[in-house]
């Protein structure tokens, strides 16, 4: 078979393999990234081809099928700029401009490098991370249909700043509005983990951001059992991504590999002592007095 027979067939997983082996020494997680944070099972490569091949599937159903990126866009009206524009109306026509074919030129998932091992993060692009993650999760909790092999837990990340306690707090007040300021409210947990950081401490994390819950709406309560929401938080280096998400106990904490197992699987795990590498790794959820 030939060289380009085989690149026509792994046309589409090839761009983002082939980001595998590039994306270490190219771009990184940073603040100001939506996405989605998946953690797998020693093999980094395999996953990412899994994760496009499932994200693809679903954000096709969800969105329509994607159009090509386009790389011949260029910086239209850049030549046509008034000669009376000053240097920073000018400057700010550019970076618009800059930005504006630089999302052009994206796909709507691309894998970058997350900044921690077994962990791959994919950045999106007009795409709603929660909707899409959620939508996989209750379908495959429905059919039960195992879809991949070395992906075990899919998390949003709808939001993102700097991994330091008054930068969080600054960005969380805003970022939790949608679902605990007045009128809204709901019961909550607070799930937490951080990877090659140690300047984040974990309790005084989760006590700041469950009292912004509470300054938002007095009746947000803490539920550890079967809260309609879970604040995720999960701390890579220096940034910290950040989501908000539903049943994320009846869809075994975004787990894909969990949540397709049968009533019968499940129960003899229960009664086992548990011995998952990957659910041992999370910090159990809190509420604002652990």
């Amino acid at each position: 078979m030939s060289s380009e027979v085989q690149k026509g067939k792994k046309r589409g997983k090839g761009q983002y393999l082939g980001n595998a082996k590039r994306h270490r020494g190219g771009r990184q997680l940073e603040v100001g990234m939506q996405g989605i944070l998946i953690t797998c099972n020693m093999n980094e490569r395999k996953c990412i081809g899994e994760a496009y091949s499932l994200l693809t599937e679903y954000g096709d159903l969800l969105y329509g099928a994607e159009k090509l990126c386009d790389k011949e866009d260029n910086l239209s009206g850049s030549e046509e700029e008034e000669d009376d524009d000053d240097v920073e109306a000018a400057l700010k026509k550019e970076v618009a401009q800059i930005r504006t074919s630089t999302e052009k030129n994206l796909c709507r998932f691309q894998s970058i490098e997350s900044g921690a091992n077994n962990v791959v993060f994919f950045r999106t692009l007009n795409v709603e991370p929660e909707k899409l993650v959620h939508h996989i999760l209750k379908d495959l909790y429905t059919t039960k249909k195992r879809k991949t092999r070395v992906i075990l837990r899919m998390l949003p990340v709808t939001g993102t700043c700097k991994a330091f306690p008054e930068d969080l707090k600054k960005y969380a007040d805003t970022f939790f509005q949608p679902w605990f300021k007045v009128p809204n409210k709901g019961t909550y947990q607070i799930v937490y983990k951080a990877r090659n950081n140690n300047h984040m401490n974990r309790e005084e994390v989760i006590k700041d951001l469950a009292g912004i819950v509470g300054s938002l709406n007095p009746e947000n309560k803490v539920d550890l059992t079967s809260p309609e929401y879970t604040v995720v938080v999960e701390i890579i280096k220096n940034v910290c991504c950040l989501s908000v998400v539903k049943d994320y106990t009846l869809f075994r904490k975004y787990n894909l590999q969990e949540v397709v197992k049968s009533a019968k699987e499940e129960k003899p795990q229960e009664e086992a002592a548990d011995d998952g590498k990957e659910q041992n790794k999370e910090d159990p959820p809190v509420g604002p007095d652990a």
